[in-house]
């Protein structure tokens, strides 16, 4: 009697080796990119809203248009970048985009500040004070920058302003009748405050919502290694919120670079003497105030350039370090 071998069974074929075929090959990373299909909808109707008033915006730039040419009593010529020349050669343009550089920094930096730390605060607290923090973040949110800019106004006024009533009825006598926006420093440390009143909503909702994401295990283990909240945050938080923050990040940027309305109600057009310009405002008086269209408008693909470019490098660079969004 011959004795019978027994051989292991063979693992079923894929069903591209059974039609014959070769299985796809994965690209680099790991993972196959697909064409997002469900974004052209949205594509067809966002790309013509947003180039549209850009080329517009361009075009206006490299063209000599003022009041005159506005009401057809002068025609239109072409100057080129003679615009450009005149913005970058007014030693104001340079002082103001200083200003708005660290305006915008220092909102971004406290806003990000308050946002995390009300965040991480919301994951640590009980239901009730969870709510109000929440209904009082929603409500600063919802809040027109008019409305909100008219009413801290009135808080810091000079004669009426709650602010220095409450100073002064502490024994600060020198807050009696005290102009908080005659300072440029002082006004705009008051209209950042605002700022950051409006924007940390949004940084902290969204930050919580990714805290709350973070598998509980993980957390538990950090707990377990005697992590402190800080520490925490640093090491195993911050890193894996990368991708969110990097959105908030960008975003923010974007938002405090271009404020307009803060800055033009509170200081009511720029501060005196023009301390308190910003690049946003400095374009409307430029386009508006002085019917200088061109100029404003060459400002304004300025202002694009600046947030535009920094942007898609930070982006490439995550990219390039295997950070996706």
């Amino acid at each position: 009697m011959s004795a019978s071998t027994t051989t292991a069974p063979s693992a079923p074929a894929s069903p591209q080796r059974r039609r014959g075929g070769r299985a796809p090959a994965a690209p680099p990373g790991g993972r196959r990119r697909r064409p997002p299909l469900l974004l052209l909808p949205a594509a067809v109707i966002l790309i013509p809203l947003v180039a549209y008033p850009i080329y517009q915006l361009g075009l206006l730039s490299v063209l000599d248009f003022g009041q005159a040419q506005a009401s057809g009593g002068a025609p239109t010529s072409f100057v080129g970048l003679g615009n450009y020349a005149k913005i970058l050669e007014d030693g104001q343009f340079w002082t103001v985009l200083l200003q708005t550089v660290g305006f915008a920094a220092f909102c971004v930096v406290a806003t990000l500040a308050v946002g995390a730390t009300l965040a991480v605060l919301l994951t640590r607290v009980g239901r009730w004070p969870r709510l109000v923090l929440t209904t009082a973040a929603m409500a600063a949110w919802a809040a027109p920058a008019m409305t909100g800019s008219t009413v801290w106004s009135f808080l810091f006024d000079t004669n009426l302003g709650l602010v220095n009533h409450t100073l002064v009825r502490l024994g600060l006598s020198g807050f009696h009748e005290f102009n908080w926006f005659y300072d440029k420093w002082t006004a705009f440390l008051i209209v950042g405050a605002v700022v950051v009143w409006h924007s940390y909503p949004f940084v902290m909702v969204t930050l919580y919502a990714g805290i709350r994401a973070i598998p509980e295990e993980v957390m538990e283990a950090a707990a377990l290694d005697g992590a402190g909240t800080w520490t925490t945050f640093r090491r195993i938080t911050a890193p894996m919120l990368r991708p969110i923050l990097t959105i908030v990040v960008i975003q923010s940027v974007i938002w405090d670079f271009k404020v307009f309305t803060q800055i033009y109600v509170m200081t009511e057009g720029g501060g005196i003497a023009g301390q308190n310009l910003v690049l946003n405002v400095y374009a409307y008086q430029k386009a508006f105030a002085s019917s200088q269209y061109g100029l404003g408008a060459a400002i304004g693909v300025i202002m694009l350039l600046v947030l535009v470019i920094p942007t898609v490098l930070y982006i490439r660079t995550l990219r390039r370090t295997g950070n996706e969004l």
